[in-house]
């Protein structure tokens, strides 16, 4: 048997190619707690640039495949997490001792507040933790369906399709960059969690206040 690890994109892809993107997203779209532990952004784009062939070697990966995988994950997976915050999600999360789960429930409550449902679910989406926890903190505050839905959709797809195009452009484009997945994946990690940061700093400064 091939042991694979989840939590590891290219473990991922080896085993499972476009099935595995699709049950990953979906996962880390809306499944609170477990899709915390769970590769989006560097799943997708290292997916994307196996979909790049060359005369050399041929694309390990469709692209059509990855494309729809990642699409119906994301979307499917925002759909489940809505449901699961509408029937019980409060109770869930407030049963749940991680501090990290409740911090992130708290962020996402505060960005539906600030920039309402629209920009706030698009947004969201390419925000590694609040990916997660933002469609059942939205269930959880009665969001409408009809607008969670087409928004989050919105946001799913754009967020999957970008990521995944992106790596292909670029695999398409500098020959054998496969080779060095792992400094990308890592660049990828550190351009995604920049929103974090941001938003830590800016935490920080509210409850200091303004100085003299």
């Amino acid at each position: 048997m091939i042991a694979v690890n989840p939590t590891n994109s290219a473990s991922v892809l080896a085993a499972f190619g476009a099935l595995g993107v699709l049950a990953v997203v979906f996962a880390e779209s809306g499944l609170l707690v477990v899709g915390f532990f769970l590769p989006g952004d560097t799943l997708l784009f290292p997916a994307g640039v196996l979909c790049a062939g060359s005369a050399e070697q041929p694309a390990r990966l469709e692209l059509w495949q990855v494309l729809v995988c990642a699409a119906v994950g994301a979307v499917a997976g925002g759909q489940v997490g809505y449901l699961i915050g509408r029937h019980g999600g409060r109770a869930l999360l407030a049963r749940t001792s991680s501090r990290r789960v409740k911090d992130a429930a708290a962020r996402a409550e505060k960005l539906l507040a600030r920039y309402g449902h629209g920009k706030a679910l698009v947004i969201g989406r390419f925000v590694p933790v609040l990916r997660t926890v933002v469609h059942p903190v939205a269930g959880a505050l009665g969001v409408p369906v009809r607008a969670f839905t087409l928004w989050q959709t919105v946001g799913g797809v754009l967020w999957s399709q970008t990521l995944v195009l992106a790596g292909y452009v670029l695999g398409a484009s500098v020959p054998h960059v496969d080779d060095y997945l792992l400094p990308l994946v890592a660049l990828v990690v550190v351009l995604s969690l920049l929103p974090l940061l941001a938003g830590g700093r800016h935490g920080r400064r509210g409850r200091r206040g303004p100085t003299d």
